[in-house]
């Protein structure tokens, strides 16, 4: 069984490694990347968002994460770093980590979360959309990576 919790110091290295991992594994690492792995507590958490991690109950082991990341300036946040472990992938744990960062961000008052994809990503994409993402207009990516651009208001 798995659990979806809040972010705790204990669990910088399991959202570190699985996003080097998916990033890895399809795309490269870039400065941005690096810039938010080196800066969890200040950039993520200090700055008013939230890091969700699904654990397995019986290992313990991080089977997955995503981040709600504040963007003060845009008076929204982000949907971010979401990764699932390949041997975890197809029990619906991204889509119980979207419901949790959701639901936390409901509490928070939010009123539009956004997030930059990758068309490629097909099974990310169709998750997005699951969870009530809808696509916008591409401007100003942040990520090489990115080709698509989806928004939910809530």
């Amino acid at each position: 069984m798995i659990h979806v919790t809040t972010y705790e110091e204990r669990y910088k290295e399991d959202f570190i490694r699985l996003n080097r991992e998916w990033i890895g594994t399809y795309f490269r690492l870039e400065d941005s990347d690096l810039k938010t792995f080196a800066q969890i507590d200040n950039y993520i958490i200090g700055g008013g968002g939230q890091i969700f991690l699904a654990v397995d109950d019986e290992s313990h082991e991080v089977a997955g994460c995503c981040a709600l990341i504040f963007h003060p300036e845009k008076d929204c946040y982000e949907l971010a770093k979401m990764a699932v472990s390949p041997h975890a992938q197809g029990k619906h744990i991204g889509y119980a980590l979207g419901n949790a960062l959701l639901a936390y961000a409901r509490q928070l008052g939010a009123k539009r979360i956004y997030l930059e994809g990758n068309t490629h990503l097909e099974a990310s994409i169709h998750l997005y959309r699951k969870l009530g993402f809808k696509e916008i207009p591409l401007e100003g990516a942040v990520y090489e990576r990115c080709d698509i651009l989806m928004e939910i208001l809530l």
